[in-house]
């Protein structure tokens, strides 16, 4: 099979497409044939060396589509369609950057769809990561004020799209203005172009802040985004797109507004039920909801994709295909 490893955290250059065996299903890990991945940032982070206690060589990649292609417990069917979700893939065992995935089955959610693999593969993490931070963490309700920073990222153009199906009214930054648009196309109420400060900005529109923010940025913006949310409203920091696992000098006496919450929600730790994901796929199906696929590679592209998710001008999410 085809795989794109990497032997040593550096650049893009650094994922070497290769000819490897095929791997052996034993035990409680399964044999899935890979037809499609999403990219994500935290393999960005990763492939630089960022990630903690990854060890190299490795195959990256901590979600994909595909099918079944042989399980030893005889769970799940041959050819039967499955999605996988991060559970140390592509971090403590090699993922789904390549033409096959040895995966534990405990990570793997049969489903049922006609969409596209080009669909499909945009889809778990995004919608697990969306749902998750959303419901679970911040429990959003209808009527609230719901502030998204890091809009124009591919879990910002969703979870716009999920707030408004729930009747919340979306607020969503960006840091270029010419990307305006493409957040009110998406649905959003009032646009934030994003310096890092946004807090006058937002509390001319909500002077008593919003009630919920959903924290994409990171550790970056993160003390900001707590000063625009309102007495008794939470934050939930979900994304890294500044790359930054810490902050300095946090003192959260200091840092956290009286009565203000502060969450996380990390699909590793809590995953989204199964019936959820189908529901989502339905809902994609019925055109409920629209994917913002911004570009797709092939798994020879590899190093292209990284190239473009670094120059952060998707503007959606950047899907794999394993077969051109």
């Amino acid at each position: 099979m085809k795989a794109a490893v990497i032997y040593q955290p550096g650049g893009t250059e650094n994922l070497i497409l290769e000819d490897r065996q095929l791997p052996v299903a034993i035990s409680d890990w399964v044999l899935v044939k890979v037809k499609a991945f999403g990219l994500n940032r935290s393999e960005v982070m990763t492939r630089k060396g960022l990630s903690p206690n990854v060890s190299f060589p490795r195959v990256l990649g901590i979600e994909c589509v595909g099918e079944v292609a042989h399980d030893p417990a005889g769970k799940f069917e041959p050819g039967q369609k499955v999605a996988a979700f991060m559970g140390g893939m592509g971090r403590e065992f090699d993922g789904s950057y390549a033409e096959f995935a040895l995966l534990p089955g405990a990570l793997l959610y049969p489903f049922e769809s006609h969409l596209s693999w080009e669909q499909l593969g945009a889809i778990p993490e995004m919608f697990q990561t969306v749902y998750g931070s959303l419901h679970l963490a911040l429990k959003i309700q209808k009527g609230e004020t719901l502030l998204i920073r890091g809009g124009t990222s591919s879990i910002g153009m969703l979870s716009t799209q999920l707030a408004k199906n729930c009747g919340l009214t979306v607020l969503a930054t960006t840091r270029k203005a010419e990307k305006k648009e493409l957040l009110l196309n998406n649905g959003v109420d009032h646009v934030l172009i994003d310096d890092g400060y946004l807090e006058e900005k937002l509390k001319a529109i909500y002077p008593e802040g919003v009630d919920k923010v959903l924290e994409l940025v990171g550790t970056a913006t993160l003390k900001d985004s707590l000063r625009c949310t309102a007495p008794g409203g939470a934050v939930c920091m979900t994304g890294m797109l500044a790359e930054q696992w810490s902050m300095a000098d946090f003192s959260p006496m200091d840092a956290i507004p009286s009565t203000v919450q502060l969450t996380i929600y990390d699909s590793g730790q809590v995953r989204v039920d199964q019936q959820s994901f189908q529901q989502f796929i339905r809902e994609v199906e019925a055109g409920m909801v629209k994917l913002n696929i911004s570009r797709t590679f092939s798994l020879s592209e590899i190093s292209a994709a990284h190239q473009f998710m670094e120059s952060n001008s998707a503007g959606g999410k950047i899907v794999v295909l394993t077969e051109a």
